[in-house]
């Protein structure tokens, strides 16, 4: 009884900090969207949003530069993480390091020796907007691929892999039948931390000076013109999508964990 008390107790500070940085917000997301300019109940926001061309065209592209984003970061990502997690380093971890070690450097320092080191290659950076916010986008989130994968790789149990060589399956077979569905949660998981925010991060761009509209530049310029109501609209949106891929991914990863229980 004292233990259960003391566990309520302790969670009293979590409780009110999820309240004021997660519930809060989204009530206020809530209200806004739901309303009109005058405070009265209205859809009238959802029917502009969905028949509006431009804003159509913006959550499409957006999709796109995070599909493409997301494959790149997964492309390099796998192997780097495989490598780094089955090969014979005495330094795993050190090399392991040296990918994470972008993130601790300052955000703005980052893209902006990027920034320079695309224009020494391009010249103008506005004639390849879609392939910079690319890089841009990979540059900053590959990290959040590379660990998700590492750490699933590096935790199979060695005695499946020894137990398919020893059934005579030659490597690609062990990697393709063992390995790679072992490590899809950790692929989930890294997918889900890339993808979702590489539709709304703004940020990279405006500091690359890219032309390039996505969702979130979409949200920053409708809150900068004091337009809570269709800012949040949006909002709304791209928090159900995140809740939709998040219930979507989590039930495939438990499906591939309870397979191989």
């Amino acid at each position: 009884m004292k233990n259960d008390r003391l566990k309520s107790i302790l969670g009293i500070p979590y409780l009110l900090f999820l309240t004021i940085v997660v519930v809060f917000p989204v009530l206020i997301l809530l209200y806004y969207a739901f309303t009109n300019g005058t405070g009265q109940f209205s859809m009238d926001n959802f029917v502009l949003f969905f028949t509006d061309s431009k804003a159509i065209g913006t959550l499409i592209y957006s999709a796109m530069i995070a599909i493409v984003t997301t494959v790149v970061c997964l492309l390099i990502a796998y192997p780097v993480a495989y490598i780094l997690a089955k090969g014979d380093f005495k330094r795993g971890n050190v090399l392991l390091m040296l990918f994470v070690m972008p993130m601790w450097i300052n955000f703005t320092l980052r893209i902006t020796a990027l920034k320079e080191i695309l224009t020494m290659i391009e010249g103008n950076l506005a004639f390849h907007p879609f392939l910079n916010t690319v890089i841009g986008m990979t540059y900053d989130f590959l990290p959040f691929m590379i660990l998700p994968i590492y750490n699933t790789i590096a935790k199979i149990d060695h005695s499946y892999i020894e137990a398919a060589l020893d059934l005579w399956a030659k490597h690609h077979r062990v990697f393709t039948r063992v390995i790679l569905p072992l490590s899809i949660p950790g692929i989930i998981s890294g997918i889900t931390m890339v993808f979702l925010p590489a539709m709304t991060n703004y940020v990279v761009l405006d500091m690359m000076y890219n032309s390039t509209y996505i969702m979130g530049s979409l949200v920053g310029s409708y809150f900068n013109m004091y337009d809570w109501n269709n800012g949040s609209v949006i909002s709304m949106i791209l928090l159900i999508l995140i809740l939709f891929l998040s219930m979507l991914t989590g039930e495939f990863s438990d499906k591939e964990e309870n397979a191989y229980d």
